[in-house]
């Protein structure tokens, strides 16, 4: 019997698996497990870059403001609308104007309640302190950041969880990312149009090389946003009782719960001169909110907070003032500690607020390549398995629900978020709990393209939900000049760039949505392209008009 040579086994036997095929495996499953959640994630978050700009599209009734009025005199006069409206009230807090908020704001707690129900908060015209005319009820912008980070009907801290565990999955899927393509730099300088499988590999790492500093970076800044809940071991061994934490807390933070009024009344000394005071230190409109607390009794302090603009920090800093006689008790203008310091600049980096116009934009363009970066991962899990299917008319129930699975959540999400603003406009404005129908507007919305993806084969899904996304966004504009009286023309007449902005904004994604359910369309198949190859080749040898020669010459072609 004749044995193989030496040689011959030790070229048969298995190859061991290096790192780059286990990053690569990690890098897969990491990135597919949760990625669902995760371009969810990346998309909300994206759009809340601009959250206060999206709230005052949504709340069309008040009004454009040219100039930024002055946060000094808006407060002095909106307390002094508070003494009569909200008479009696523990604590007052007035949002003043500024930059991205023309308007004005204030909430108050009601004497004797407690909960949700405790506090009452209404808008403000600037220039006279008055109430303004009631603009409808909606969560706005600060719905898409709060969805971002806790999914909205889940339970607050399981929210927040997943989506700490799905941003330690993104932190996994970004290293091992790095360490399975080293030609990932060469790789940014390659794409190649209309070659399936390629393409999408081209564009993933396109996407992922271009903004990787921003992607590691907001993954892992967005982690230490909530670190003390996901590892707060660190604390408790710092502080023992939770008397101490709570100290803590509050020298990191400007809020600070209310003394206990001392019952002899006493007039509250000017705000405005007080905001002044804030405005000469920190500058005229970086004001960020003003909380008086016990207004018109003996003991009545004002806390005038800092806002973000132009520091890359979070950390809390104040004046205090005697409300009594305005008198500057603690001016706080330092951080906390070192430790304290850091985490407040890399929640600062996360959260981009102490950016102007330029930088955000920034934000929100790389931002959304990271959320192209997640979607293109998604399909390309897709892609690259569909070519290996017995029969990919036929998949497997696992490979068949990923797929319906990547349309829902990448086509769908979008006309989701669009059928919220369309419910904003179309809803009536005196509806009973009409904020919560507008969110659940968004969600059915998006569950009814999950059932369409259900129920239509991938390639004709992906399509109708792309132009559906493009139409959905592409008639908000329309729809908003015929329900409002600031549509597009009209407020770039009127320099209102709030809402012309959002309205440019809205028509750009949809071209974008047009582009992607076009290229899809015309996609074929890796197969029907080799399939089709023959056929070009041949062509030339068949006489005109076709006949009896052509079928041997395709036959042979084939062949």
């Amino acid at each position: 019997m004749i044995r193989p040579s030496a040689d011959k086994t030790a070229q048969a036997a298995p190859q061991p698996r290096g790192i780059r095929q286990a990053m690569s495996d990690l890098h897969i499953w990491s990135g597919l497990l949760l990625g669902w959640f995760l371009y969810a994630m990346f998309l909300t978050g994206t759009v809340s870059y601009f959250k206060d700009e999206i709230s005052q599209w949504m709340r069309p009734e008040l009004p454009h403001q040219a100039q930024v009025p002055d946060a000094a005199q808006a407060t002095a006069l909106i307390a002094r609308e508070l003494q009569t409206l909200a008479a009696g009230s523990p604590q007052w807090t007035i949002n003043p104007p500024d930059a991205r908020n023309p308007g004005a704001s204030a909430s108050w707690r009601k004497p004797g309640v407690e909960g949700r129900a405790a506090f009452q908060n209404a808008s403000f015209d600037p220039a006279t302190g008055r109430q303004a005319a009631a603009a409808r009820e909606t969560r706005g912008g600060d719905f898409f950041y709060r969805f971002h980070f806790q999914f909205h009907y889940m339970p607050v801290p399981w929210g927040r969880w997943l989506a700490g565990l799905a941003a330690m999955f993104m932190l996994v899927a970004i290293v091992s990312g790095v360490i399975t393509h080293k030609k990932i730099f060469i790789d940014f300088f390659t794409f190649r149009w209309g070659k399936g499988q390629r393409s999408w590999l081209d564009a993933h790492n396109a996407l992922s090389v271009f903004g990787l500093p921003f992607h590691a970076m907001i993954t892992y800044t967005g982690l230490v946003t909530l670190m003390a809940m996901y590892m707060p071991w660190g604390e408790q061994a710092a502080y023992k009782t939770p008397a101490e934490r709570q100290a803590a807390r509050a020298q990191m933070s400007s809020f600070a719960p209310p003394g206990k009024p001392s019952g002899q009344p006493a007039e509250l000394a000017p705000v405005g001169d007080m905001v002044r005071q804030a405005q000469a230190r920190w500058g005229r409109d970086n004001v960020g909110r003003v909380t008086i607390a016990n207004p018109g009794d003996a003991n009545a302090s004002v806390r005038i907070t800092r806002g973000e603009d132009g520091r890359v920090s979070t950390s809390a800093q104040f004046l205090l003032f005697e409300g009594s006689t305005g008198r500057l008790l603690q001016a706080k203008d330092t951080s906390a500690g070192g430790a304290a310091e850091t985490r407040s600049v890399l929640v600062a980096l996360h959260l981009g607020r102490f950016g102007d116009t330029v930088v955000r934009w920034l934000y929100f363009l790389v931002s959304l390549a990271g959320t192209a970066m997640v979607g293109t991962g998604l399909v390309l899990w897709t892609v690259k398995r569909r070519t290996k299917l017995p029969d990919p008319d036929k998949p497997y129930f696992g490979f068949w629900l990923v797929e319906r699975l990547n349309i829902a959540a990448i086509a769908g999400l979008s006309i989701g978020m669009a059928g919220m603003l369309w419910a904003n406009r179309l809803l009536p404005l005196d509806m009973v709990q009409r904020a919560a129908w507008e969110i659940h507007a968004m969600f059915i919305v998006w569950g009814a393209t999950l059932a369409w993806a259900m129920l239509r084969p991938a390639k004709r899904a992906w399509v109708e939900l792309l132009w559906a996304g493009a139409a959905a966004l592409a008639l908000l504009p329309l729809l908003n000049a015929l329900t409002t009286e600031r549509g597009l023309l009209a407020s770039l007449r009127a320099g209102d760039w709030v809402f012309a902005g959002l309205d440019l904004t809205l028509l750009a994604l949809a071209a974008l949505h047009a582009v992607l359910a076009v290229r899809t369309a015309r996609h074929k198949p890796k197969a029907q392209r080799q399939a089709a190859a023959p056929r070009r080749q041949a062509a030339p040898a068949e006489p005109s008009g076709g006949g009896p020669m052509a079928e041997p010459v395709l036959q042979e072609a084939a062949r």
